[in-house]
């Protein structure tokens, strides 16, 4: 098996060609009106560099002062999104991806039993669905439910030959839509709308694909989090580069219902992962050690940086801790309280008008 040193060299080349002509490509132009609401009166609400990957470049998010929807602006281009998604959901990042998904097999149960006060379906389409493990664990909860998942990673492959999905769609679901037209029950969304270049088309190609009366899961960030502002960015749902869009709730419920949909269900304190402080220490301290070995980087860091960066981890690990048991003490309070939860779900049901 090729160790993660030789993968590393190997794709060190294509990545400093990619580099050569500067980073500031990857972007498309400045938008000067909200995406959203097509309002002019923005604001600056973060600016920072990709913390996990340590990927060169800096990126922006303003908020627009109508309707509070936060984007990034610039926004990535297609070279861009293909640039920083790569070796982050697979690859070289697919080891680590997959450690975080199998941490959040608990919660997949839960979104499952989202839809059962209202539905009980036959076919579900996961949209997003990486290698699949929502789709594996959920059909404990719905048994005679089929399930399928869409992506545009070849994770969604792997998922259909391990069996978690008995089709698997590789591609982008605006553009699948049409053959998938009226075919579900259910399509889930589970931290997916955030990562779309247009959040709308997305909502439109799932009033599409669901059959009259089938119902929409969705669960994203929520940006009115409080903790969003208090950390700032070190809060890991802004998960810059990736993350290009942060619907307030209030918004989020206003189009789908001018798209044909009715909000039966929302809910904030289920969808709350209480990571904020440990990720926010992780964050942190990983920025202030020493980079590790990554082929976007021109030279692989020597005995001494990698020594020392080490050593910062490890004088780090009180800290982590720590984070992890405030996490674990505000749990309650985050789930009771309004304004503490970092994610929101909204379930909708697709009326009988037309999209």
């Amino acid at each position: 098996m090729t160790s993660r040193t030789d993968r590393v060299t190997a794709l060190r080349p294509r990545y400093q060609d990619d580099l050569a002509h500067g980073w500031e490509r990857f972007f498309a132009p400045r938008r000067t009106d909200c995406p959203w609401c097509g309002a002019d009166r923005l604001k600056v609400r973060l600016r920072t560099r990709d913390l996990l990957q340590g990927k060169p470049g800096r990126f922006v998010l303003e908020q627009c002062q109508d309707c509070h929807h936060v984007f990034q602006n610039p926004q990535l281009n297609a070279d861009g999104l293909e640039f920083y998604y790569r070796d982050f959901y697979d690859g070289l990042g697919e080891e680590n991806l997959a450690a975080l998904f199998r941490g959040h097999d608990a919660r997949y149960p839960l979104r499952a039993q989202a839809v059962l006060p209202h539905a009980e379906p036959e076919t579900w389409l996961d949209v997003g669905t990486g290698q699949g493990h929502f789709c594996e664990a959920a059909r404990a909860v719905l048994p005679r439910t089929v399930f399928d998942g869409l992506d545009i990673s070849a994770g969604v492959e792997s998922a259909r030959q391990r069996g978690w999905v008995q089709r698997g769609y590789r591609g982008a679901f605006v553009e699948l839509a049409a053959d998938l037209a009226a075919r579900y029950d259910v399509v889930s969304m589970f931290h997916y709308l955030e990562h779309s270049t247009d959040p709308e088309a997305e909502l439109i190609a799932a009033h599409r694909v669901l059959r009259p009366g089938g119902h929409l899961l969705i669960e994203v960030p929520d940006p009115q989090c409080r903790f969003g502002r208090l950390l700032g960015r070190w809060w890991l749902p802004w998960l810059q580069p990736q993350h290009l869009h942060f619907i307030p709730v209030g918004n989020l419920r206003e189009r789908l219902t001018e798209l044909g949909f009715t909000v039966v269900a929302e809910e904030h304190a289920i969808p709350h992962d209480p990571i904020d402080l440990v990720a926010a220490a992780w964050l942190a301290l990983s920025s202030l050690a020493p980079r590790k070995d990554e082929p976007w980087f021109a030279e692989a860091p020597g005995r001494t940086r990698r020594a020392l960066r080490a050593t910062v981890l490890a004088a780090g690990l009180p800290l982590l801790l720590l984070g992890a048991l405030l996490d674990r003490l505000l749990k309650p309070t985050a789930r009771r309280r309004p304004g503490f939860s970092n994610a929101y779900r909204l379930l909708a049901r697709r009326d009988d008008r037309p999209s």
